[in-house]
C-alpha cells in the first residue's frame, strides 16, 4: 500500500508552557517531518484557546518557511468567513512569492470560535452562508481573473495557489466535488460522517482546471511510540488535555482532576473525537492506518502526531514514517 503522509500541527501549548515555546516546537515537528519524507503540514486557525497557537496561520507558516527547505506548509485550514476572500489572497499570495511552489490553502466554513469570539472578530454571523461565493472569489484573485472590476490580490495574483476544501459533513464534500478541488475531512475530531462524505464527494466530483480527479486527504491521530506502554502512556495524557481543554473553563486542572472530568462523562465525548486513531509500535499503528485508508478510500493521510511532549511527537513522527515507508519497501 502507498499513501502519501502529512501533518496536522496545532502548535498546542502544553500545560505551563508558552506560546513561544509551542512555536519552537512546531519549527522542530516541521523541520522532522521533512527529513523523513512527509508530503505537507498543515496549521489549523482556531481563535481563544489558550491551548492551541497556531491562531495566525500565516504568519506561522512564514516563520517555518524560513527554518524548513522543500516540505509543503499550508493552512488546514483558515476559516474563510472570518476573512475577506482579497484578505487571504494577500497572505497566501505573499507566502508564495517567499516559498514558491511550497504553499497549500485548506479553507473551511466552521467559527473557529465561540460567539464572544466570533463577536471579537467582527465576523457576521451569517458570513458562512456565502462560503461558496467566498472560495470563488479567492480562486479567482489568485488566479488572476479577479471577480471584483479593478481590484487584484498583490502579491496573489497568479499565484494559483493550490486550495483544498476542509470539512466533517455533506457541505464541503459535496461543494468540493462541484468545484472540483481537493476534500480534506476531519475525522481525526469529527469522525461521523467520513465515509458517507467521502463517498458523496468521489461520486460528484467534477474535473476543473486544479484536479482531473477526486483527491482524499482524510484526518487520523497517530501516537506511536518504541513500545506499547510508552504510547498508552501519551495517549492517556493526550486524553487528560482534551478534557481539560474541552470541560476545564480554562482552569489548571491536575491529572487527577482531569481523570475525574474523564470519569464524569467527558471520556465518552474524548473517545468519540478520538475514534480515529492509531496507539501503538510502529507495526500496530501501520495495520490501524492500513484499515483506515480503506475505510475512509483516502488518498493522502493528514496526521495529528498526538502526545504530551515534543518528543513523543518527534518519536511518533520518526517511527510512523519509518513503518510505513517499510509497507512500500
Amino acid at each position: 500500500m502507498s499513501i502519501t503522509l502529512s501533518v496536522l500541527d496545532l502548535a498546542p501549548i502544553p500545560r505551563g508552557e508558552t506560546a513561544t515555546s509551542a512555536i519552537a516546537a512546531s519549527v522542530a515537528l516541521a523541520q522532522r517531518a521533512e527529513e523523513h519524507g512527509y508530503e505537507r503540514v498543515w496549521y489549523a486557525e482556531h481563535h481563544n484557546m489558550p491551548s492551541i497557537a497556531s491562531s495566525a496561520t500565516s504568519v506561522l507558516i512564514a516563520h517555518v518557511g524560513a527554518r524548513t527547505s522543500s516540505i509543503r506548509l499550508g493552512a488546514g485550514g483558515v476559516m474563510l468567513p472570518n476573512h475577506s476572500p482579497l484578505t487571504i489572497a494577500e497572505q497566501f499570495g505573499t507566502l508564495d512569492a517567499m516559498y514558491p511552489g511550497r504553499i497549500d490553502l485548506g479553507l473551511g466554513r466552521a467559527p473557529g470560535s465561540d460567539q464572544n469570539t466570533m463577536y471579537a472578530l467582527r465576523r457576521d454571523p451569517h458570513s458562512a452562508e456565502t462560503f461558496p461565493q467566498d472560495v470563488l472569489e479567492l480562486q479567482a484573485y489568485l488566479a488572476g481573473e479577479t471577480r471584483v472590476p479593478g481590484v487584484d490580490a498583490i502579491p496573489g495574483k497568479g499565484s494559483r495557489v493550490p486550495l483544498y476544501v476542509l470539512g466533517s459533513s455533506m457541505f464541503g464534500a459535496k461543494l468540493a466535488a462541484a468545484l472540483g478541488l481537493p476534500y480534506a475531512f476531519a475525522s481525526h475530531f469529527a469522525p461521523a460522517m467520513l465515509e458517507a462524505a467521502v463517498a458523496a464527494y468521489r461520486s460528484e466530483f467534477q474535473p476543473s482546471e486544479q484536479l482531473d480527479r477526486p483527491y482524499v486527504i482524510a484526518g487520523v491521530n497517530v501516537v506511536a511510540a518504541d513500545t506499547t506502554s510508552a504510547a498508552q502512556e501519551q495517549l492517556a495524557a493526550v486524553r487528560r488535555n482534551l478534557a481539560i481543554g474541552l470541560f476545564g473553563r480554562g482552569q489548571a486542572l491536575t491529572d487527577e482532576q482531569a481523570d475525574q472530568l474523564l470519569a464524569q462523562g467527558a471520556g465518552q465525548h474524548v473517545g468519540t473525537m478520538l475514534t480515529h486513531t492509531a496507539v501503538g509500535t510502529p507495526d500496530q499503528v501501520r495495520r490501524h492506518l492500513e484499515g483506515f485508508v480503506e475505510l475512509a478510500a483516502a488518498d493522502e493521510l493528514i496526521v495529528a502526531h498526538q502526545s504530551g511532549s515534543l518528543d513523543g511527537r518527534l518519536r511518533s513522527v520518526e517511527l510512523l514514517a519509518e513503518a510505513m515507508a517499510s509497507v512500500t519497501a
